[in-house]
């Protein structure tokens, strides 16, 4: 029974923990990094083909981004999601395939222009994606689910993003069991939409993120409309746009649900009824999910909201780009309107076109509603750059640029510990992840001064034993190689047989406990195949 950390250790993205419990390999999250890479993760321990079992805490793609990947290399188990994460997870990993598609091909476009250029090969393609979304396997809220002897699992709302969830696994071995319960991304106390995070009652082990494990959110309670009223009225009043880089999923709701309220007041003066376009096919396709899943999902003034016949996230005045001639179209209108695009962090996707077209325009404002995570454009942004390059192009930074401080999908120190107050029996042992790298220091710090609980933060490679309760392996830090801006040509065919051969292996020491005539049958086909192929 052993708990092995993989990413998100003393970084805030690409969480994975690996689980090796009752002879079944499982991983808690399989997510993509992003932005700035400080150390290197451990490779998992057992081949892809080997892993029994995924269970995905949210949608967010550095938790679930490469879900396809492992899919690409011969993982055929069961990914265990509620159903508003599927859901989510089903529309994004095909989105995040487009994206790595499109990048390749645009590399390689560009690299047929310049002598002895490698080719660039997509980290996964729409394959591989379609793969993977065909091993979810959807799970309510508070159903316990037996996925395998001596294995369950029960997902808990933690308020996050539609759909995440706290997991509490139950593992059982040698007679003893052992509760292990995964935080996920802990949601932020009195967000629009979502309900508040639900707590849990006791567990062994606690696996907790700190991504705002060293800072408070303001006291009091705060008035968004407000703020996000403030910034339109004043870029309208000059002539500009408001452009918000906003995540896909989740924030643009969130800012959705505040226009309409804006709109609804008629707090904006002299602009009528303003439009506001959504300019992510992404994001369209998320709202109506969150949508579907209200019941399920949504807090009581949302909720309120619905039962008077008001949708809290739509309003006239909504225009929705889906063809790349609607997304252009926008920035040829000379109104002042509100953009809202994805990606959150500006490191890909349509933001980065409208960010080319507004940046250089002192009367526009780039408001920044998220996380800007280290190396990403939108933190260059944040932290006050003049100059920076779009599409090979130098742009000077003439506009406002904002940033509002107060929305935030995660809870900060003291809803984190809150969360930890939760818990009626302490754990034995916390472990701090998916943080910044002090930051994860900070926090395990905290929890030993205030909640009076043995905290560690680890780093990729650490292993602990759950059974006998002591690490058999305490990593060091790793810091990251400098990563070359193309992949090396790979014989994509010879690498489908390679997968192949892995997942044989692993369905060969899986055969062991079958019965003795379909081992034999099993064997004999194996080396009829080798006959064949060695002829």
């Amino acid at each position: 029974m052993k708990l092995t950390f993989i990413g998100a250790d003393h970084e805030v993205t690409g969480s994975c923990h690996y689980i090796e419990a009752g002879g079944k390999h499982m991983l808690v999250d399989y997510g993509m990094e992003q932005g700035q890479n400080l150390f290197e993760n451990a490779e998992l321990p057992v081949a892809a083909a080997e892993i029994d079992y995924v269970f995905l805490t949210h949608a967010h793609i550095d938790h679930s981004g490469l879900l396809p990947l492992l899919a690409q290399k011969g993982f055929r188990g069961r990914i265990y999601a509620t159903v508003a994460t599927a859901e989510l997870v089903d529309i994004m990993l095909r989105d995040s395939a487009h994206i790595q598609m499109f990048e390749a091909e645009w590399r390689n476009r560009k690299g047929r222009r310049q002598k002895d250029t490698p080719e660039y090969v997509p980290l996964y393609t729409m394959e591989d994606a379609d793969l993977a979304i065909k091993l979810l396997t959807q799970v309510e809220y508070g159903e316990i689910v037996e996925v395998a002897e001596g294995i369950r699992v029960r997902f808990t709302d933690v308020g996050h993003l539609l759909g995440s969830a706290a997991i509490e696994i139950w593992l059982t071995e040698e007679g003893i069991t052992r509760k292990i319960v995964f935080s996920g991304d802990i949601g932020n106390m009195n967000q629009p939409i979502l309900k508040d995070p639900a707590v849990i009652d006791e567990a062994d082990y606690c696996v907790i993120e700190s991504t705002y494990g060293d800072r408070l959110h303001p006291v009091q309670k705060y008035d968004y409309v407000s703020e996000l009223t403030e910034v339109i009225q004043r870029t309208f009043d000059r002539g500009g746009n408001v452009v918000i880089p906003s995540f896909a999923v989740g924030r643009t709701q969130e800012l959705l649900y505040f226009i309409r309220e804006i709109k609804a007041r008629e707090l904006i003066s002299g602009h009528g009824d303003f439009p506001v376009y959504v300019d992510s096919p992404l994001a369209v396709e998320a709202t109506q999910i969150f949508n579907k899943n209200s019941l399920n999902c949504f807090d009581e003034e949302a909720m309120e909201l619905i039962r008077k016949g008001v949708n809290p996230i739509s309003f006239h005045g909504l225009k929705l780009a889906i063809t790349p001639e609607e997304s252009r179209a926008i920035n040829f209108d000379e109104t002042p309107k509100v953009i809202i695009s994805a990606a959150g962090m500006c490191d890909a996707g349509r933001i980065r076109h409208h960010l080319k077209h507004n940046l250089w325009r002192d009367e526009c404002t780039i408001l920044f509603v998220g996380y800007q995570a280290v190396g990403t454009l939108g933190r260059v942004l944040v932290e006050g750059a003049d100059e920076v390059k779009l599409f090979g192009e130098e742009i000077g930074v003439r506009a406002e640029i904002r940033q509002m401080t107060g929305l935030s999908g995660h809870a900060d120190k003291n809803g984190l510990l809150n969360w930890m107050r939760g818990f009626k029996k302490k754990p034995e042992q916390v472990f701090v992840v998916h943080g910044e790298d002090k930051v994860t220091e900070i926090f395990a710090q905290s929890l030993r001064d205030e909640f009076g609980v043995e905290a560690y933060a680890p780093f990729s490679g650490t292993r602990y034993d759950l059974l006998r309760g002591i690490f058999e392996y305490e990593a060091k830090a790793m810091p990251a190689a400098k990563r070359k801006k193309a992949q090396k040509t790979v014989n994509t065919v010879f690498g489908r047989l390679l997968v192949a051969g892995e997942r044989l292996m692993a369905l060969i020491h899986r055969a062991e406990h079958w019965a003795n005539k379909d081992i034999a049958r099993f064997a004999d086909q194996i080396s009829s195949l080798c006959d064949k192929w060695e002829k």
